[in-house]
Parts: C-alpha cells; sequence; structure tokens
C-alpha cells in the first residue's frame, strides 16, 4: 500500500481555500490594528494631538518657574494680550509679566526647538546607523559642531556671512566633517558594529575637545570663561529676531526630515533590501547626514554641547509608540521639546538665582540610560 503523499493533507483535514487564508490574514490585520501596531490616522492624530496640549501645558508651567515664582494668572494675561495685538505693551505690565515676556517666553521657546531638532535627529541616525545608541553627542557630531562654532568665535566671525549668521553654518560644517570621519572609521563591510561605532565616537570626541580646550587657552579670560560655560550647555534667552532664525532652520531641517520618515522606515530593514525597494540608499544616507549635521550645527551654535536627548528620547518614545517614523519622528521633537525646557526649568531653578548648566542635567539624565543600553540591552531595536 503506497504511503501518502507528504504533500497532501489527509483527508480528514480540513483544506485551507484561497478566501479562508484571506479571512485569516484580515483576521490578523485587525488584531494588529487594536494593539496598535498598524498606523492609522486616527491613531496618529490622537498621539500628536494628545503630545501637542501636553507640550502647550508644559511650556506654560516651565514660564511659572525661576528664580522668581510668577503666578498663572499673570501668564494667562500676558500671553493673551500678546495673542490678541501681537504685541505687549510693557507700560501696562507688571514686572513679573515683563520679564516672562522678554526673558522666559523665548528661552523656553529656544528649548523646545533645541530639544525637537536633537530628538529628531538622535531619531535619524538611529535608523541610518541601525544603532539605538546612535546620538549627535555620542557620536562626536556635537564636538565638531561646538569646535565650527568655536572658531567662528575665535575669529571674530559669529555676526553675519554672506547675510546669514555664521555660527550655524561653521557649526554645521564641523558638525557634517564629524559625522563624516565616524562614517569612515566605524563602517565595516556595509554595517555599523556597535563598538566600532563607539570606539569612532570616543576616540573623535577626545580630540575635538582637545582642540576646543586649546582655543579656549589662547582666548582673552573673558572670552574663555563665556566660551566654556557655552560648551557646558546654555539656554540664554535670545532676542525674538535670533529665534526666529534659529526656528528657521529647525523648522525647515525637521519638515525635510519628516518628509522622509518612509525612508527611514525602509533603511531600518537594512541597505541591500532597501536597495532591492527602489532606494538610492547612497544618495538618501548623504543627503540626510548633511541635514543632521545642519540641524546639529544649527543648535549647537546657540545652545553649546546638551548631550544625550538625542538618544534618550527617541529610545523611549520608540517603546511607547513603536518603531514607524512617520509618527516616531514627531513624537520624538514634540517629547524632546518638552524634556529639554523642563530640564532648563530644572536648571535655573534648583540652586536660584545660580544656574546649572543645562546640559549637566540632561546628562544626569541620560547617562544611567546610556549605560543601561549599553550593558544590558542585547537585542536589537528594529
Amino acid at each position: 500500500m503506497a504511503s501518502p503523499s507528504p504533500h497532501l493533507a489527509p483527508a480528514d483535514s480540513p483544506s485551507i481555500t484561497p478566501s479562508a487564508l484571506v479571512e485569516s490574514n484580515a483576521g490578523q490585520l485587525a488584531r494588529w490594528k487594536d494593539r496598535g501596531a498598524i498606523l492609522t490616522l486616527q491613531r496618529w492624530f490622537s498621539i500628536i494631538g494628545g503630545l501637542a496640549v501636553a507640550s502647550l501645558a508644559v511650556c506654560v508651567l516651565c514660564l511659572q518657574f525661576g528664580a522668581t515664582r510668577i503666578e498663572l494668572e499673570t501668564v494667562a494675561s500676558a500671553l493673551g494680550q500678546f495673542l490678541k495685538a501681537g504685541e505687549v505693551d510693557t507700560a501696562q505690565l507688571s514686572t513679573s509679566a515683563v520679564i516672562m515676556m522678554h526673558l522666559r517666553l523665548p528661552r523656553v521657546l529656544m528649548g523646545f526647538l533645541i530639544g525637537a531638532s536633537l530628538a529628531s535627529v538622535g531619531v535619524a541616525l538611529q535608523a541610518l546607523l541601525r544603532n539605538p545608541l546612535a546620538d549627535p553627542y555620542v557620536l562626536g557630531v556635537s564636538s565638531g559642531a561646538a569646535l565650527g562654532a568655536s572658531l567662528a568665535m575665535l575669529f571674530g566671525i559669529g555676526t553675519t556671512l554672506a547675510f546669514l549668521p555664521a555660527l550655524p553654518l561653521f557649526g554645521f560644517v564641523g558638525g557634517l566633517l564629524s559625522l563624516v570621519v565616524i562614517y569612515r572609521l566605524a563602517q565595516s563591510r556595509g554595517n555599523f558594529p556597535i563598538q566600532s561605532l563607539l570606539l569612532a565616537g570616543v576616540i573623535l570626541n577626545a580630540i575635538l575637545t582637545a582642540v576646543i580646550m586649546f582655543i579656549t587657552s589662547i582666548m582673552e579670560p573673558t572670552r574663555s570663561a563665556g566660551l566654556m560655560a557655552w560648551l557646558m550647555g546654555s539656554l540664554t534667552a535670545p532676542g525674538y529676531p535670533a529665534l526666529a532664525v534659529l526656528a528657521l532652520y529647525v523648522v525647515g531641517g525637521m519638515t525635510i526630515l519628516m518628509q522622509k520618515a518612509h525612508t527611514l522606515n525602509i533603511l531600518t530593514l537594512g541597505e541591500e533590501m532597501a536597495r532591492s525597494l527602489g532606494v538610492e540608499t547612497e544618495l538618501v544616507k548623504k543627503r540626510l547626514f548633511a541635514l543632521t549635521a545642519l540641524l546639529t550645527g544649527a543648535v549647537v551654535s546657540v545652545s553649546g554641547m546638551i548631550g544625550f536627548v538625542g538618544m534618550v528620547v527617541p529610545h523611549a518614545v520608540r517603546m511607547l509608540v513603536g518603531s514607524d517614523h512617520r509618527l516616531l519622528l514627531p513624537a520624538s521633537a514634540l517629547v524632546g521639546g518638552m524634556f529639554l525646557a523642563l530640564s532648563d526649568t530644572i536648571a535655573r531653578t534648583v540652586l536660584a538665582p545660580t544656574e546649572i548648566p543645562v546640559g549637566i542635567v540632561t546628562a544626569l539624565a541620560g547617562g544611567p540610560l546610556f549605560l543601561y543600553l549599553l550593558l544590558w540591552r542585547k537585542h536589537r531595536m528594529f
């Protein structure tokens, strides 16, 4: 008696028809959708809308605290007058309201923009390098941008260059060169091993920090003290024109990043898979590396070196909302803005009227998480 063919199901087993297969797949998709594994328009708007409301609440909270406590009524009155008339009549405001509008509001807005930018850059670098430890600070990109801005300060060309602020341009060049060096040093057969990546970042950070220290040593004492304070991370209140220039850099760069969200999703699958899906990987990587360097250079030129925002925030947000960059990028930007605005509020409140450099606060928050990722997080993030 011939044995039944292994390719044929036994007579009493249920046959799998095409309609049953479609029904099964539809059921699986429905279960994924219920668990939030599939990004829907409703889920996107609910998460981003919730984070936007939370961001507004955090910014209003940050306006109240500092060396002097400002009541919520004063904050609401000054903001209401500004939104209604487009300007603030300082003659009709109290001293607290004037402090809030001319010092705290631009500072909180700058902190939010910088935090959003650093978090977005961290998301992009982690997708490009397929490594959860990628971050502009850890990789030495921030050090390169700081060196570029320091050179501009040393030679006194920090005001304008070709009718544009020179510090962001010098920071962009320094950050881009650092990123190119990291890329070349860490790449091995198309991959970026974590050991090579971190080692290259540590070495480059040490070299660039030494050059920055040399620059500070040959500066005048007053200028070198200011440079040292700036390098530790400082969100001194800018004027509204300077804030507008920073917003132009940050919003423009982040808008382009958001448009590349689908490409970043494909790149996380690996370069070979991305090429098979029609992505020009080398061209895309060069453009995204240049864009991340531009954003890093722009924010470092006004805030100094603020570390770990680009690693802590994307990692936390990814665990909450998933790895789809269409949601991850804007969510990380909003959470990064809140994180840095709150960190700056803590920095200027804990030892008021003395201010702690905000880079110290972010390092204390991000350092332990970095060690956790390095020592205990063994499985791949993507």
